[in-house]
């Protein structure tokens, strides 16, 4: 994947590891079309963008409203001829148990992480189909690869990305698209401080495990660095992945430590 003149949509770009991919793509003379719920924040990392010499156009929309993403993707389609690049950030995490969360609070997770996402791939696959190439990447999460407590519809839904977009990858290779799952680890964000507690509002504590995390600048020139050689698999954190290789050869071992592990 060669990014110079590329057309690139981010979603989640005003903030966390969305944003740091956003300015680190800026750097590769492309065209940018960043998306997020703050109209503000976008606008002014468009402006740091266009300062690093690529375009950048500010699209925002809700994932958890399927108007406002299907609006979005309208503007967008009846501008752009060809997405090069699509790379997906937005989402929400959690910070509650599974038996104090009412199904509501379940149900928001799913609608933004999931159905959001869903929704606009679905938007923008047949352009991609139609001009015969495309790449599509998917934030997932190392608990899209197991559970782990106090994240279990945000384990939930994580893993459900990985059945999807590995399905819809396998579905479309004639069709000259590549999809690449990017599997954060511990990275230094904002995203549990935004999780959702059992009530389904903000969490507002920073993870004492995220604050010790991999810089989010270091964090998103990995995932950019993969996204080029189109990588299928983008793991990119501490020393908290060897949890993923341990889940896959020691399943017995995983679950030893799974249920002994600090959730924060």
């Amino acid at each position: 994947m060669n990014f110079t003149d590329k057309t690139l949509w981010i979603t989640g770009a005003s903030s966390g590891i969305g944003k740091a991919v956003a300015l680190e793509l800026s750097t590769k003379n492309c065209h940018l079309i960043l998306s997020g719920r703050k109209e503000q924040e976008l606008i002014d990392v468009a402006a740091s963008c266009k300062k690093n010499g690529s375009t950048a156009w500010v699209v925002p929309f809700d994932l958890a409203d399927e108007k406002s993403i299907n609006q979005a993707a309208t503007l967008v389609l009846e501008k752009a001829t060809k997405i090069d690049g699509l790379y997906h950030f937005g989402g929400i995490s959690q910070r509650s148990f599974a038996n104090e969360t009412p199904l509501s609070v379940d149900r928001k997770i799913f609608e933004v992480n999931f159905f959001g996402t869903i929704g606009l791939t679905k938007k923008v696959l047949p352009l991609m189909i139609k001009n015969g190439s495309g790449q599509i990447g998917v934030t997932t999460s190392i608990v899209g690869k197991f559970g782990f407590p106090y994240r279990s519809s945000y384990s939930a839904t994580k893993q459900a990305l990985h059945g999807f977009f590995e399905s819809l990858r396998s579905e479309n290779v004639s069709h000259g698209i590549k999809i690449s799952m990017i599997i954060p680890g511990r990275v230094k964000t904002n995203i549990s401080v935004n999780a959702l507690d059992k009530e389904g509002n903000a969490y507002n504590e920073m993870d004492q495990g995220q604050n010790k995390g991999k810089s989010v600048t270091k964090t998103a020139k990995i995932i950019v660095s993969k996204l080029q050689i189109e990588k299928k698999e983008i793991l990119v954190g501490g020393s908290e992945l060897i949890m993923v290789h341990i889940r896959r050869f020691f399943p017995r071992l995983y679950y030893y430590l799974s249920s002994r592990v600090k959730p924060l």
